[in-house]
């Protein structure tokens, strides 16, 4: 219960946060505009996003936004079905959930474009992103997690339970 409380108080923080951050960039930063904030690591750099992860699907608003909601009603039925048996699993949800929440908010309020700004200066390939993006992936990355220990818990059901075991044998010998 108190897993599932955490849960959902961080997916609340994480659309506030995301909010929050997009709002300080969009007020004090200028499009392209660029500031180190770790030196070497890591800069805020304001783009618009048009598409979705690494740009694709980019100013095809209405598949992202019909992506985005038949992913964010998969995850509420995976947690109806499974989500409050399974902590992992909840907590994969909630964090998919919320960041799917904070960029469908961007997608309707900015016309398609999502808000990014986190850059690693170390990677200067990898996309820019945001903190529904985190949430996103760490979400999907627990949810990966999730379906690994299940499939290796049912192999070691399966290990423990032999079919020849429990056949009754008859010894007429």
């Amino acid at each position: 219960m108190i897993s599932s409380i955490l849960a959902t108080v961080t997916a609340i923080l994480v659309i506030v946060g995301d909010r929050l951050t997009k709002s300080f960039i969009l007020s004090h930063y200028t499009l392209a505009e660029s500031h180190d904030i770790i030196p070497g690591l890591i800069d805020f750099t304001f783009v618009n996003n048009s598409g979705g992860a690494w740009g694709m699907l980019s100013g095809h608003i209405w598949i992202l936004l019909s992506f985005t909601i038949v992913a964010m009603m998969v995850c509420v039925a995976m947690l109806l079905k499974y989500g409050f048996q399974n902590k992992l699993m909840f907590w994969s949800m909630m964090l998919i959930l919320s960041g799917g929440i904070g960029n469908m908010i961007d997608r309707i309020i900015y016309k398609g474009q999502v808000v990014d700004f986190i850059h690693f200066t170390f990677f200067p390939t990898f996309p820019v992103f945001n903190v529904a993006d985190c949430a996103i992936v760490i979400g999907g990355g627990l949810l990966i997690l999730c379906f690994i220990i299940s499939a290796i818990n049912d192999k070691q059901k399966s290990k423990h339970y032999s079919p020849t075991m429990h056949e009754n044998t008859n010894d007429n010998g």
